[in-house]
């Protein structure tokens, strides 16, 4: 008998042990190659191939072989690579030699030579890093946890870490973070980041060359894996199943494991539950949008960063009240206003910064009028409007009406006479002593300093339609 008959004949007794669609799956690809003393070689596509027939149908085959050479019977193995190079493995009738694939031959997705100890490039973004990764109480939890992973990857209990939040909130910048401070901290250590789209794409690419063993083998390789935008593995059940099998080697094995989505892992739709059961086993952790205070800050570390020389703080706090759930958009306005003012040789305040922020934000006013001023007063110290803009002598109705007329000589276009009209039809020189008065009194009574304080920032605020 030839090759070709010994390999037809095995195929006859494992199709009675397999069904159809296994037998479709695993057996039809192969190709029976020679015969040669008392052995039998056969191609399989890729290594994938000869390590799953020799975990699941080892069995079956030295069976089969020995029913067609006798007990001194070998079946050896071509597993062809992507450059068509062939590695032999074989199993004889009486016991098996088993050989491992060499990682000589693991093909590195990222287009780096393969060899023994596999180093790849981190795909890292180096300008994000902890030192411009603000701290605030929207992100500490997370930030915390990744400061202690990178002192020890694959050594806390955060394993996996998942960081998940909205668009925008840092969630890329903290990762990129973490794994830049490993690199540095660990540099022999395999650290690499990859979006979800791109490893999918790579799954793609690999089950088109027959080459998904090479890049199971690469990511096994990995000690600190980061993986963006999990949620995109939704409905993608192969790349689920590779990944579901490339998890569970680097968790058994002690390696770091980073996710990042766009919302917690029991809220993740279409994946698989046991995925879903092995994000929860480390830290879940979401990041939240900043608060004001730390608005300010990114702001003033990012004027820092770009060497931006200073911006008066009122232009900052109103940027910082108007961009709120996006640290992403607070930045880019930023970079907006330097721009426009670098371009049109403008000095930047609150006009300009109005003028940028309404390309980022719905619903910025653009202006603030003196009702705006009044209405805000009356919310603010809880004293009506009409009685502000009325003749009453109250001690605390006429402070609150002289702070509004400061107000409104300062934030608004209206002249003195205007703003008197609108106060009752007084004079201006009555908008004149009330604002001598206020100015006075910041110096020497520090309540009214900062009620006034306070009503600034009320009064930008207002530009945005906000109300504290």
């Amino acid at each position: 008998m030839n090759h070709v008959q010994v390999w037809d004949n095995c195929l006859q007794t494992i199709k009675k042990s397999i069904n159809a669609q296994t037998y479709k799956t695993w057996f039809d690809p192969i190709k029976p190659i020679k015969l040669e003393n008392n052995s039998l070689t056969i191609q399989v596509p890729n290594t994938f191939y000869y390590e799953w027939l020799e975990e699941n149908f080892v069995g079956l085959l030295k069976k089969t072989i020995r029913q067609e050479l006798g007990d001194e019977g070998k079946l050896e193995y071509q597993v062809l690579l992507d450059d068509h190079k062939q590695v032999s493995h074989q199993i004889k009738g009486g016991s098996r030699n088993r050989s491992f694939y060499s990682t000589d031959h693991i093909r590195n997705p990222f287009v780096i030579p393969g060899i023994k100890k596999i180093r790849v490039d981190p795909q890292l973004n180096p300008n994000y890093v902890f030192d411009n990764f603000i701290e605030g109480d929207c992100n500490k939890l997370a930030r915390s946890a990744g400061k202690a992973i990178a002192k020890d990857p694959g050594g806390t209990a955060f394993n996996p870490l998942v960081i998940y939040g909205d668009v925008g909130l840092g969630k890329t910048h903290l990762v990129h973070a973490i794994g830049n401070e490993i690199k540095n901290s660990f540099p022999k250590k395999n650290t690499l980041y990859i979006s979800t789209e791109r490893f999918t794409n790579q799954i793609i690419e690999s089950i088109k060359k027959n080459s998904v063993n090479e890049l199971v083998n690469f990511y096994q390789n990995i000690d600190v894996l980061i993986v963006d935008d999990i949620q995109f593995l939704s409905n993608k059940k192969k790349t689920q199943e590779i990944f579901f099998n490339i998890f569970n080697h680097l968790h058994q094995i002690g390696k770091q494991i980073i996710l990042t989505s766009d919302r917690a892992p029991k809220s993740l739709e279409g994946i698989q539950d046991r995925l879903i059961s092995r994000f929860k086993w480390g830290l879940s952790a979401d990041l939240q949008a900043p608060d004001f205070e730390t608005r300010m800050a990114i702001l003033s570390s990012k004027m820092d960063a770009e060497g931006v020389e200073k911006i008066e703080n009122s232009v900052i706090e109103f940027i910082s009240y108007n961009v709120k759930d996006n640290v992403r958009e607070l930045e880019g306005v930023l970079v907006s206003l330097i721009a426009q003012s670098s371009l049109n040789d403008k000095h930047i305040d609150i006009d300009l910064a109005r003028h940028v922020v309404q390309s980022f934000v719905s619903g910025v006013s653009k202006e603030i009028t003196i009702d705006n001023i009044k209405q805000l007063v009356s919310e603010y110290l809880k004293i009506p409007v009409d009685k502000i803009q009325g003749k009453t002598r109250k001690r605390e109705v006429v402070m609150a009406r002289q702070l509004s007329m400061y107000l409104a000589k300062h934030h608004t276009k209206s002249s003195l006479k205007a703003i008197g009209k609108n106060f009752g039809n007084r004079d201006h020189s009555t908008v004149i002593y009330s604002c001598k008065t206020v100015e006075d009194l910041i110096d020497t009574d520090p309540l009214i300093k900062d009620t006034l304080q306070e009503l600034e920032k009320q009064v930008r605020m207002s530009l945005s339609g906000i109300h504290a």
